[in-house]
């Protein structure tokens, strides 16, 4: 059992997005994180009908891995998709992870192809007693594959909720319990919910085994037409860090809170933006153990 002193001196680090070939923002970034998040499918292509690596991404990674602790988080590999998932996004996954060290890699919850087709999109799975069993046993599959904690993560509800066995909370301890992978909680993605389809998020952390949270996302959005948008590009709101001060508070074993970036966005941001947002991050972070009463709720 954890202590509240022993909590109270724990606090997790601070990470953010790589973007491949910008050395000059890696080495601005650097000196303000603790682990650097590498997303494989953003220096991907296709090599003799095979998913690869760019090598100078790869290099690029090796060269920095002693100044913060690589940990991985993946866009394509439609961990949902009930005809298989991306055989491509696990060859470069494969190959990411025999050149560096990760501490741990990351899948969003969700299916970005049907019947083999890209939806241009992410959908996160229906929350059935099928869907679970399917996930389930494509979790176990990845966790003997790499020898490193697989974290899966909430994705936002474009659509009208399907017909459901288990609440979103349920759902997500049913899979952590069955398979013991771990959470990344996308804190954002749980305020565009609430924005957009009245999604309760106290009733939800309330309800969430919180101790399977080891990351925490955070991120600044837009809005179009009325609707929050899952585009992360934009400083943070106030209300989106004090959200994951909360989380951070109550959760026993988050390591990193990211801030998460398209690649997209950093010449819209600039290097200094994105150094002060990190900056804004760490400082919360910092009086997080004033939250950690919350621990008990």
């Amino acid at each position: 059992m954890i202590t509240s002193q022993a909590r109270q001196q724990r606090r997790p680090g601070v990470a953010t997005t790589y973007v491949p070939g910008d050395r000059g923002l890696l080495e601005r970034l650097l000196p303000s994180v603790d682990h650097l998040e590498v997303t494989p499918d953003t220096f991907a292509f296709e090599h003799s009908g095979q998913g690869r690596l760019r090598l100078d991404a790869l290099h690029e990674l090796r060269d920095v891995a002693s100044d913060a602790t690589l940990i991985v988080h993946g866009v394509g590999l439609s961990i949902g998709s009930y005809d298989g998932w991306s055989a491509d996004y696990l060859h470069c996954l494969d190959q990411l992870m025999a050149t560096v060290d990760v501490a741990w890699h990351s899948e969003h919850l969700g299916y970005t192809k049907v019947h083999g087709e890209f939806l241009g999109t992410m959908l996160p799975l229906p929350r059935t007693h099928e869907a679970l069993e399917l996930v389930a046993e494509r979790v176990t599959a990845v966790q003997e594959r790499y020898d490193v904690p697989f974290l899966l993560e909430n994705v936002v509800r474009m659509l009208p909720d399907h017909d459901s066995d288990y609440t979103e909370a349920a759902f997500l301890n049913e899979l952590t319990s069955a398979t013991g992978c771990g959470l990344l909680l996308d804190v954002y993605n749980l305020e565009c919910d609430q924005a957009n389809n009245g999604f309760r998020i106290d009733e939800f952390l309330d309800e969430l085994d919180l101790s399977a949270v080891r990351e925490i996302h955070v991120a600044g959005g837009v809005k179009h037409r009325g609707v929050m948008l899952d585009v992360h590009s934009r400083p943070l709101k106030e209300s989106t860090l004090s959200l994951a001060r909360e989380v951070a508070g109550r959760a026993q074993h988050v390591e990193t809170v990211t801030y998460e970036l398209l690649g997209e966005a950093v010449p819209v941001l600039g290097p200094e933006v994105i150094a002060s947002e990190l900056a804004r991050v760490r400082a919360v972070l910092e009086s997080w153990p004033a939250a950690s009463t919350q621990a008990a709720r």
